[in-house]
Formats: structure tokens, sequence, C-alpha cells
């Protein structure tokens, strides 16, 4: 037994040596085979290099709606009515709060506009925000159709210059309560229409056209309140606004002195969790004293992109204006498209008692909205209503 066991040690001494360089090279090989592995691995975790048209999208999406500094495309309008637009601004920021910007547009009927600000937001723990503005606009062929809600489909028009430069304050009282107060000075100069368009002064008498012939100064103060609790002013899909705001126009010469009542409701209420939004507002522009004299080109209004969709700017103008809009909502895209079927109607009156629904003008249509989390760059509508159909182009939202 014993001359037994001393055969098997040196044997088992013997596998295991010649085992030792077997076993070290599978472990490196197994190594190797990892290594190889975590290589492809680093490889394939690179970044993903996007395709063009992604590209594309995302820089568009950082120009228009992150604001970002330097050199970038604006899309506003000039005035109502001056037709689609292109500009370009400047931005620079001077901190984590404030940034200042020059911008101008132009319109295909040679509408311009040139604006330089400054805006300084988030002050006092995000509750005070500051803006200041000086510019000039030139709109060259503004329409006017007479007084009143049965003013003629016919109509002349004038050419409006606009130097103007103010400020304004906003406070956040509350998180969902809005203060702003604001002063500008604003001066007008009226001038026969650009084209083969008949001009307002050699058609309407002083009566038809109240301040027809005249070039008035202003300083004009505005005090508004606002109960908001949408997310995004440019861009919701719930939440609501009260708003109500007054303006006082004061003439330099102080023949055109008069103040003016604005009041606006908007509510969103979102079904199945917001893919369905049913929107509805109401507006109202009131001139608060009956012996005051107010330029024709001031009067309220209804008639464009954003108040009776389905009839050309300012086509219907008088001392009082009501609109109430209706549009239900829903999501092609949770991050870029929405659609919508809309109605529109309203009227204008030299007086509020005169204003009743029997006479009120309608419109109704559809609409896309191309827009970011809290901004609509562009909505495109068609709109019909009884004087024909319209296509509208607008770089905001309808309300």
């Amino acid at each position: 037994m014993h001359k037994h066991r001393v055969v098997r040690v040196p044997l088992l001494i013997a596998f295991l040596v010649m085992s030792v360089p077997v076993m070290v090279s599978a472990q490196e090989t197994r190594a190797g085979t990892i290594a190889e592995e975590q290589a492809r691995k680093a490889k394939a975790l690179a970044p993903r290099d996007p395709p063009f048209a992604e590209k594309l999208v995302l820089a568009a999406h950082k120009m228009i709606l992150l604001q970002p500094a330097g050199v970038y495309p604006y899309f506003d309008s000039v005035y109502s009515g001056g037709g689609f637009t292109l500009g370009a601004g400047y931005r620079h920021f001077t901190g984590d709060r404030t940034h200042w910007n020059v911008a101008g547009l132009y319109s295909i009927s040679s509408y311009k506009l040139i604006d330089a600000g400054v805006a300084s937001r988030g002050h006092r723990s995000g509750r005070l925000d500051l803006h200041a503005s000086v510019g000039w606009r030139d709109a060259t062929q503004v329409s006017y159709h007479g007084l009143g809600i049965d003013s003629p489909a016919e109509g002349a028009a004038f050419r409006m210059q606009q130097t103007y430069g103010g400020g304004d304050v906003t406070l956040r009282a509350k998180r969902w309560l809005l203060l702003t107060a604001g002063a500008a000075y604003e001066g007008y100069t009226i001038k026969d229409p650009t084209g083969d368009l008949i001009s307002v002064e050699s058609t309407f008498s002083p009566e038809a056209a109240p301040g027809v012939g005249v070039n008035p100064s202003y300083v004009h103060t505005t005090i508004a309140a606002a109960v908001d609790s949408r997310p995004g002013a440019d861009y919701a899909r719930r939440g609501s606004l009260l708003q109500v705001t007054r303006h006082h126009y004061a003439d330099r010469d102080d023949t055109y002195t008069f103040s003016r009542l604005d009041a606006e409701a908007v509510q969103h209420i979102p079904i199945l969790r917001e893919n369905w939004v049913i929107s509805l507002r109401g507006r109202m522009e009131s001139t608060l004293g009956d012996d005051d004299q107010v330029p024709y080109f001031l009067l309220p209004s209804l008639g464009s992109g954003s108040t009776l969709r389905g009839y050309s700017s300012w086509r219907f103008r008088d001392r009082h204006a009501v609109l109430a809009s209706g549009e239900f909502r829903w999501i092609v895209n949770r991050l870029a498209l929405d659609m919508a079927v809309f109605v529109d109607t309203g009227m204008v009156a030299p007086r509020l008692d005169a204003i009743t629904t029997s006479a009120f003008v309608t419109d109704y249509g559809l609409g896309l909205r191309f827009h970011g989390p809290a901004r609509t760059p562009l909505r495109v509508e068609i709109a019909s209503g009884r004087e024909g159909t319209r296509l509208v182009f607008a770089a905001s939202a309808a309300f």
C-alpha cells in the first residue's frame, strides 16, 4: 500500500506541471477575446451621426425656439396685412438674465420694421421682468373700409410710418398673478398708400374717417393685470388667462387724446391627457370716453389672422369691438405639430349698447400649428367667411 502511494505522487506533480502552460494559454486567449469585445463595444458606443434632415430640424429648433446668442432668423409680422415676411436679428447676452438684440423685417408688400431692445428677466427671485425697445415701422398699404360692421368690402388704404420708444415692467406678484406697467413715445406719419390703391384722404370725410389728415404723436401708457395659469403664453394645452389692460394715449397737441380698455379671457380644456383640447376665447376693446376723438387708424378693429380669420386685416373698425373664438385641437405630434378646427364671431359698433349678437359676422376653418414646448413659430390656416376664403400665415398662436 505504501509503495502504491509513492508512485502516484510524482505522476500528479508531472500532470500539474504540464497543465500550467495550457491553462495560462487558455486564460490569455480568453482575456484577448474579452479585450476585443470591449473594443468592439467601444466603437459601437461612439456618438451617432444623425442624418442631414435630422440635423436640419435640430438646428431650426435651436435657432427659432431656444433663442441662442448671435445671428438668428426672425419670424413675425411688421403689421397686420403686410403679407409674407422674412427677417433676421442679432442677440447678445450680457449675463444670465439680460440680453439685447437688433432685428429687422421685410414683407412681400414692402412693409418694414427695425427694432432694437433689451430684456432683463427673473429679478427679485424670478418675480420681476424689465424690457425696453426703440424702433421704426413702415406699413405701406393698410386697409380702411369705413366705420361699422356694415362697412363696404371695397375700401381705401393709407401708408403709416411709426416711430416708437419705451419700456415696461412686469411683476409676478404670485405664480399666477402678473402686474404690468409701461410707457412709450409713439409718433405717426400718415401718407398715401403705395401702388395703385385709393387713398383714405381722397375717399372718406372726417366724419367717416376721424382724424383724417393728421399726424399725431402720443405718450402711450399702459397698466395691466392678468391671472394666468397657462404653461406658456404662445403655446398651451391647458390653463386659463383673464387679463384687463387700460391704455391712455396722451396727444401732445391734446386734440386726439383718448383711453381704451381691453379685456380678454382664454380657457384651454384638455381631454384624454391633453391629446384633445377645447380652447375658448373672448375679447373686448372699448373706447372709454364718448367725447374722445380717436384717429381712424387707432380705432378698435376686427379682421386678421388673430381675430376674424376669414376676413382681411382691419376689415371692420369702430369705437368698440367684441370677439369670441372656439377651437377643437388635437395632437398630431406632441413635440412639433397640432391641428385644429375653429370658428370666430364678432362685431364692431359706435356704442357698447349697439352690440348685438344678431349682427355678428362669423368665419370657420382648419389649421396647422408647428410648435415647440412653449412657442408657435408657424401657424397655417384656411378660413372662410361671407366675403370668401383666406389663407393665413402667422408666427404666433391664435390665442
